[in-house]
């Protein structure tokens, strides 16, 4: 008798675990999330205001400032990602920057100059205070890679002094590279 009531019992034991096993079971979502071991992808153009952009930001900038810009020191360098197309048809090289009241005043003048992996674009002279976009045509054999090192350089800034002890050139808003 107790065999036969075993024999009976197993299978309907295993039928209600196999029923009732999904109800135990419960689905996680899964979340990707990039890791520290991951480089971030680099962006085509920067926005000095966001603070995300910072490793792009080799050197030469200085901190966030009314969380949309920052001052630049006489020479700064930043990386880019050339945008999709531009190994084949090139770019061009924006940059939305402000020459302060101050840096006229001290000055007279400044000018900027370019380049980008190496090669020299042609420079810009400002004579006035204002806002301006620095806009230069960039070669598509330069654009080949996965990234682009752009250095700027100004012809002079105004030295630190008092309590700022910082090099100030130009104000910049954003340095990208658009296609063309």
């Amino acid at each position: 008798m107790t065999t036969l009531f075993l024999k009976r019992l197993c299978p309907t034991a295993l039928l209600l675990t196999l029923a009732f096993a999904p109800l135990a079971c419960k689905k996680e979502k899964i979340r990707v999330q990039q890791t520290e071991e991951e480089a971030p992808r680099l962006a085509s153009t920067v926005h000095m205001g966001d603070a995300r952009v910072q490793p792009q930001l080799v050197n030469g900038f200085y901190g966030i400032e009314d969380n949309a810009w920052r001052w630049t020191a006489r020479q700064f360098t930043v990386v880019l990602r050339p945008p999709f197309g531009a190994a084949q048809k090139g770019g061009v090289l924006k940059v939305q920057l402000t020459v302060p009241d101050p840096v006229i005043q001290k000055l007279k003048t400044t000018t900027l100059s370019a380049s980008i992996n190496g090669h020299a674009l042609p420079p810009e002279t400002y004579t006035q205070q204002g806002e301006y976009t620095f806009t230069r045509d960039v070669p598509a054999n330069l654009l080949t890679g996965e990234s682009a090192k752009v250095d700027f350089q100004l012809d002079k800034a105004i030295p630190p002094s008092g309590n700022d002890m910082r090099e100030l050139g130009i104000v910049v808003l954003s340095i990208g590279l658009e296609p063309k």
